[in-house]
Protein backbone atom coordinates (compact mmCIF):
# COMPACT_ATOMS: atom_id res chain seq x y z
CA UNK A 1 0.00 0.00 0.00
CA UNK A 2 1.42 3.38 -1.06
CA UNK A 3 1.65 6.36 1.42
CA UNK A 4 -1.00 8.69 -0.69
CA UNK A 5 -3.29 5.55 -0.09
CA UNK A 6 -3.15 5.36 3.80
CA UNK A 7 -3.45 9.29 3.17
CA UNK A 8 -6.39 8.88 1.46
CA UNK A 9 -8.03 7.23 4.10
CA UNK A 10 -7.92 9.29 6.96
CA UNK A 11 -10.85 10.66 8.29
CA UNK A 12 -10.68 14.43 7.73
CA UNK A 13 -12.99 16.05 11.18
CA UNK A 14 -14.12 19.69 10.86
CA UNK A 15 -14.47 22.10 13.61
CA UNK A 16 -15.47 25.30 13.77
CA UNK A 17 -12.75 28.26 14.05
CA UNK A 18 -12.07 29.19 16.89
CA UNK A 19 -13.13 33.53 17.15
CA UNK A 20 -10.32 35.36 18.91
CA UNK A 21 -11.05 38.56 21.11
CA UNK A 22 -9.42 41.50 18.94
CA UNK A 23 -7.90 42.34 22.45
CA UNK A 24 -9.55 46.04 22.17
CA UNK A 25 -11.84 46.22 24.56
CA UNK A 26 -8.50 47.49 27.67
CA UNK A 27 -7.33 49.63 24.88
CA UNK A 28 -10.73 51.40 24.36
CA UNK A 29 -11.01 52.42 28.00
CA UNK A 30 -7.78 53.47 27.87
CA UNK A 31 -8.74 55.50 25.01
CA UNK A 32 -11.55 57.21 27.23
CA UNK A 33 -9.78 57.25 29.89
CA UNK A 34 -7.33 59.64 27.89
CA UNK A 35 -9.95 61.36 26.46
CA UNK A 36 -11.65 62.11 29.51
CA UNK A 37 -8.37 64.07 30.57
CA UNK A 38 -8.40 66.15 27.29
CA UNK A 39 -11.60 67.01 28.16
CA UNK A 40 -11.10 68.07 31.98
CA UNK A 41 -8.08 69.76 30.64
CA UNK A 42 -8.29 71.27 27.91
CA UNK A 43 -12.14 71.15 26.64
CA UNK A 44 -11.41 69.07 24.33
CA UNK A 45 -13.76 66.62 23.25
CA UNK A 46 -13.08 63.05 21.27
CA UNK A 47 -15.11 60.48 19.39
CA UNK A 48 -14.31 56.83 19.41
CA UNK A 49 -15.82 55.41 16.30
CA UNK A 50 -16.65 51.62 17.26
CA UNK A 51 -17.95 50.29 14.05
CA UNK A 52 -14.84 51.21 12.85
CA UNK A 53 -13.24 48.91 14.81
CA UNK A 54 -12.28 44.91 14.59
CA UNK A 55 -14.43 44.17 17.77
CA UNK A 56 -14.89 39.93 18.43
CA UNK A 57 -18.55 39.24 19.03
CA UNK A 58 -19.12 40.20 22.57
CA UNK A 59 -16.36 42.51 22.92
CA UNK A 60 -19.25 45.90 21.78
CA UNK A 61 -21.41 44.18 24.88
CA UNK A 62 -18.10 43.95 27.10
CA UNK A 63 -17.73 47.74 26.58
CA UNK A 64 -20.86 48.96 27.19
CA UNK A 65 -21.09 46.69 30.49
CA UNK A 66 -17.79 48.09 31.89
CA UNK A 67 -18.50 51.58 30.70
CA UNK A 68 -22.32 51.18 32.64
CA UNK A 69 -25.11 53.60 32.63
CA UNK A 70 -25.54 56.77 33.96
CA UNK A 71 -28.28 59.06 34.67
CA UNK A 72 -28.99 60.72 31.33
CA UNK A 73 -30.42 58.98 28.14
CA UNK A 74 -31.49 61.42 25.01
CA UNK A 75 -33.12 60.60 22.30
CA UNK A 76 -33.54 62.41 19.08
CA UNK A 77 -35.44 61.33 15.43
CA UNK A 78 -33.68 62.69 12.26
CA UNK A 79 -32.98 60.16 9.50
CA UNK A 80 -34.10 57.36 12.00
CA UNK A 81 -33.75 57.11 15.88
CA UNK A 82 -30.64 58.06 17.91
CA UNK A 83 -30.46 57.17 21.35
CA UNK A 84 -27.05 59.09 23.33
CA UNK A 85 -26.80 57.32 26.84
CA UNK A 86 -24.64 58.78 29.64
CA UNK A 87 -22.50 55.90 30.75
CA UNK A 88 -21.98 55.44 34.36
CA UNK A 89 -18.51 57.95 34.06
CA UNK A 90 -19.85 61.93 33.22
CA UNK A 91 -18.58 63.11 30.22
CA UNK A 92 -18.82 59.60 28.39
CA UNK A 93 -21.63 58.88 26.20
CA UNK A 94 -23.07 55.78 24.14
CA UNK A 95 -24.42 57.14 20.85
CA UNK A 96 -26.21 54.83 18.71
CA UNK A 97 -27.44 56.05 15.53
CA UNK A 98 -30.03 53.99 13.58
CA UNK A 99 -31.28 54.43 10.01
CA UNK A 100 -35.58 54.59 9.40
CA UNK A 101 -35.37 50.99 8.98
CA UNK A 102 -33.83 50.81 12.78
CA UNK A 103 -30.44 49.04 11.46
CA UNK A 104 -27.39 50.44 13.38
CA UNK A 105 -25.80 53.39 11.24
CA UNK A 106 -23.00 54.08 13.60
CA UNK A 107 -21.77 53.73 17.09
CA UNK A 108 -19.83 55.81 18.77
CA UNK A 109 -18.33 56.67 22.50
CA UNK A 110 -18.33 60.60 22.32
CA UNK A 111 -16.19 62.34 25.55
CA UNK A 112 -17.85 65.61 25.71
CA UNK A 113 -20.06 67.49 28.11
CA UNK A 114 -22.75 67.02 26.02
CA UNK A 115 -22.75 65.26 22.76
CA UNK A 116 -22.54 67.43 19.70
CA UNK A 117 -25.45 66.10 17.75
CA UNK A 118 -27.63 68.14 20.36
CA UNK A 119 -25.51 71.30 20.86
CA UNK A 120 -26.98 73.94 18.24
CA UNK A 121 -25.40 75.41 15.36
CA UNK A 122 -24.37 79.02 15.46
CA UNK A 123 -26.45 80.30 12.41
CA UNK A 124 -29.69 77.68 14.44
CA UNK A 125 -28.73 80.45 17.35
CA UNK A 126 -28.90 83.57 15.23
CA UNK A 127 -32.11 82.58 13.77
CA UNK A 128 -33.81 81.29 16.83
CA UNK A 129 -33.29 85.08 18.12
CA UNK A 130 -34.58 86.10 14.92
CA UNK A 131 -37.51 84.73 15.11
CA UNK A 132 -38.36 85.53 18.82
CA UNK A 133 -37.58 88.97 18.15
CA UNK A 134 -40.00 88.91 15.38
CA UNK A 135 -42.50 87.19 17.69
CA UNK A 136 -42.43 89.40 20.60
CA UNK A 137 -42.47 92.41 17.79
CA UNK A 138 -45.47 90.92 16.55
CA UNK A 139 -47.36 90.28 19.57
CA UNK A 140 -46.28 93.43 21.71
CA UNK A 141 -50.37 93.67 22.62
CA UNK A 142 -51.13 90.36 24.45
Amino acid sequence: MSTDARLIDIPVISEPAMTLPSMNVEPILHEVRHALRRLLETGETSMIDLRAMPLAPGEEEKIRTRLGTGEVVIQLDAMGPSTLTETAYSGVWWVEHRNPNDVVTGLYIEVAKVPSIVEPDRQDLIDAVARLNDDLENNDDE
